[in-house]
């Protein structure tokens, strides 16, 4: 008997493999994680597999159509735009993580708490939260980075201040719940510390619908890093982004039309792949459907 209930147990699926296996029946959610692969394996070996220097300029080659030589081209200046876009992958991809690592701490922090206490702490933060909400969020980051002046670290920090409003309601729906089930009343009971509780029983258990949030919310920083870069108030020249590709582009459209459309395909490709995982996520994490 002993044996059949340790057999039972020993049969009876993890959480990952109970996630997994509802995770791998969306297919267009396994696709767009191979798909977000892909393009973090390109970002982080680029300067190992970019076929060019992406500065190094050739004005006998300008405005070369794709070929065998250049397999998308070359930009005004003679510069291959494989290796350009290549390059950029490395630069909007770390706007989109950091402004969203930003964000989530902020988000969850605020979130957090509001949820855990209540009252006058969980007032304050949802009152701020819909004082950010009140303002147009384009205008507000137009504005902000108008004055601050464009640069990599000024997107990061105007986009992931501004970007975790969502997160921390999201945290605060999730603590109000939890802090009411019976195993956060049993940790009070013996003298747990708040910190204590927030941090080692709740926490882990708000994260799930965080980690699809995050996930759907690259997408939206990425969109916003090239929106930024293509006003020319985002990343400036030497370096390059998605976005300021196409600014660069766009004079010479009707003649090199590919100087926009490739780079305007990469940010299709990866906010299109990291909806489709997100939603992949959404799904598998979803607790109704666990078996």
């Amino acid at each position: 008997m002993i044996d059949q209930e340790l057999t039972t147990a020993n049969q009876r699926p993890t959480f990952f493999g109970s996630f997994w296996r509802r995770f791998r029946k969306n297919k267009m959610a396994v696709g767009g994680l191979a798909v977000v692969l892909l393009f973090a394996v390109v970002a982080i070996f680029t300067p190992y597999l970019a076929p060019y220097d992406p500065l190094e300029s050739n004005v006998r080659n300008r405005l070369q159509p794709p070929s065998s030589v250049h397999l998308l081209g070359t930009d005004s200046l003679g510069r291959d735009m494989l290796s350009r876009i290549m390059y950029g992958s490395r630069i909007s991809l770390l706007i989109a993580l950091l402004a969203v690592a930003l964000a989530i701490s902020i988000g969850v922090a605020i979130g957090a708490l509001a949820g855990y206490y209540g009252g006058l702490v969980g007032n304050i933060s949802m009152r701020l939260v819909d004082l950010i909400l009140a303002f147009p969020s384009l205008f507000l980051i137009l504005t902000l980075v108008a004055l601050l002046g464009p640069s990599v670290w000024v997107l990061i920090v105007v986009m992931g201040g501004l970007g975790w409003t969502e997160i921390a309601r999201i945290m605060r729906a999730e603590f109000l719940k939890l802090r009411e089930q019976d195993f956060t009343e049993a940790a009070r009971a013996v003298g747990t510390s708040n910190m204590r509780i927030i941090f080692r029983h709740l926490l882990p258990n708000a994260m799930a619908p965080v980690i699809v949030a995050v996930t759907l919310g690259i997408p939206g920083m990425i969109l916003g890093e090239s929106a930024l870069s293509f006003l020319g108030l985002g990343v400036l020249p030497p370096q390059m982004s998605w976005g300021s590709l196409i600014n660069q582009g766009l004079p010479f459209f009707h003649t090199a039309w590919w100087l926009v459309i490739f780079p305007g395909i990469a940010i299709l490709l990866c906010v299109l792949s990291f909806n489709f995982l997100g939603d992949g996520l959404r799904d598998a994490l979803d607790p109704r459907l666990k078996t």
